[in-house]
């Protein structure tokens, strides 16, 4: 069983077994909402053969995952080995452990209709019992998409229902990384597919996945994902959603606005010239007043020879009047300027400037990017790699074993799955207090009680 000490994090990753014992895979089976699901996949096979249940099937899948084995012939080879890791899915005996085909074609139905949207709600189910019991689960937010390495399906039949089941052929997929200058430093390819991921970045937990051909861009799934973190969360849970420039585009900006949602995202650099700009909306007047790519506003002082130029003070996000407001840089500092005279007007205060975000969201987000509120806060994103490092490394999502488009979806799916009851084992694990002494707290209770 896994225990926790009092001063680690709820979601202690670090914590878990290297090489889990049968009390802890028995506490992972249980909390897993499976029931919708093998009631779906028993009522396929209908009155068929039964030599294999469907729950050993999905028991062998698990531990699969579960056990860090480099595929399914390994987990076969360790439950033919181990009697009670048999017994602990169902198994009666080393005669009745399933052979690598039965497991083959389970892997495919259940990445087919309807198994494989009933797989998504058994993780959806999940996070939302997380999101319950967890108050601030979802508050702070990071997404990315990361590649896997898949193999395309071998026959042309199999293509066909692929097709059929509106998923794509593992395809090439190619990234390249830019320095400051704008020139290609590294370049990345994989044959397979994309998996998008939002994530808590307090706590690590995925909140919500998709997956894609290589070729969809990140900005384009992002509401897609963003909509089932959603669903997933109580109302208005989520505050910020921290990513790298691939969603920097006005409609990913208008869906976090919409949303209410304050955006993290690092601008791409599209200006060539005129590396800064007049502030908008202020066309036909004598302004002193301009702003860069990022959307910080500068002010000048006219009076110096040279002009000299300075960041404005940031004072805040007005959400009311939806407006970010700037004041006098010199008055906020208390220094003196040459142009107080022409810039304040004897105003005590000194001179404040709104921008109104609606002017363009992309460049005026509520947080702005030159703040070190933005710094701090886009730090968290890469809670997101760390996330996808485990489903790749730990759990088996990028081994690329795995042929064809069902198999492959099933596959991620049941490691997501896997992911979040571990999630769900470390928040509900009783915590280690001095002495040795064993607690409960609220949060442990909660999860406890709603534990299948």
């Amino acid at each position: 069983m896994i225990y926790v000490h009092t001063t680690a994090p709820l979601f202690a990753w670090e914590a878990l077994e290297d090489s889990p014992s049968l009390r802890t895979l028995r506490a992972l089976l249980a909390s897993i909402p499976d029931d919708k699901l093998l009631e779906s996949l028993r009522g396929f096979r209908g009155h068929g053969r039964n030599d294999y249940p469907l729950h050993v099937l999905w028991g062998v899948l698990v531990l699969t995952i579960a056990l860090r084995h480099t595929g399914v012939e390994a987990c076969l080879g360790e439950l033919a080995r181990n009697r009670g890791l048999r017994e602990l899915i169902g198994i009666e005996s080393e005669a009745r452990v399933p052979r690598k085909w039965n497991m083959s074609r389970f892997l495919e139905v259940l990445g087919s209709e309807p198994h494989r949207t009933l797989l998504r709600e058994v993780f959806d189910a999940m996070a939302r019992r997380l999101g319950g019991a967890v108050e601030d689960l979802g508050a702070q937010t990071a997404g990315d998409a990361t590649a896997l390495n898949a193999r395309r399906t071998a026959s042309d039949e199999g293509r066909r229902r692929d097709a059929e089941q509106g998923l794509p052929q593992a395809t090439g997929g190619r990234k390249e990384y830019t320095d400051d200058a704008g020139n290609v430093a590294k370049v990345v390819e994989w044959f397979g597919y994309k998996l998008h991921l939002l994530v808590d970045v307090r706590h690590e937990v995925a909140l919500a996945y998709a997956v894609t051909d290589t070729k969809a861009g990140d900005g384009e799934t992002l509401p897609q994902v963003l909509g089932q973190a959603e669903a997933n969360l109580p109302p208005r849970r989520m505050e910020t959603l921290a990513f790298d420039k691939a969603a920097d585009s006005d409609a990913v900006h208008l869906v976090l606005h919409a949303r209410r949602i304050k955006p993290l995202i690092q601008n791409r650099s599209l200006w060539k010239e005129d590396l800064e700009r007049p502030l908008p909306g202020r066309e036909g007047e004598v302004s002193n007043i301009v702003h860069d790519e990022c959307g910080s506003l500068f002010c000048y002082d006219t009076e110096s020879t040279p002009c000299v130029r300075h960041p404005m003070a940031y004072i805040g996000h007005e959400a009311r009047r939806g407006t970010l407001k700037y004041r006098c840089p010199a008055r906020h500092g208390g220094w003196a300027c040459p142009s107080d005279a022409a810039c304040n007007k004897g105003l005590k205060y000194g001179k404040t400037v709104r921008v109104r975000q609606e002017l363009d969201l992309r460049r005026f987000p509520a947080i702005p990017r030159a703040t070190k509120q933005f710094e701090r806060l886009y730090k968290g994103r890469t809670a997101v790699e760390r996330v996808n490092a485990r489903l790749k490394l730990f759990w088996g999502a990028d081994d690329g074993n795995i042929t064809g488009a069902r198999r492959f979806h099933a596959y991620v799916g049941t490691v997501m799955v896997v992911h979040l009851a571990f999630a769900t084992l470390l928040a509900a694990a009783p915590r280690r207090g001095p002495l040795g002494k064993m607690r409960l707290g609220p949060i442990q209770k909660a999860l406890q009680q709603h534990t299948p």
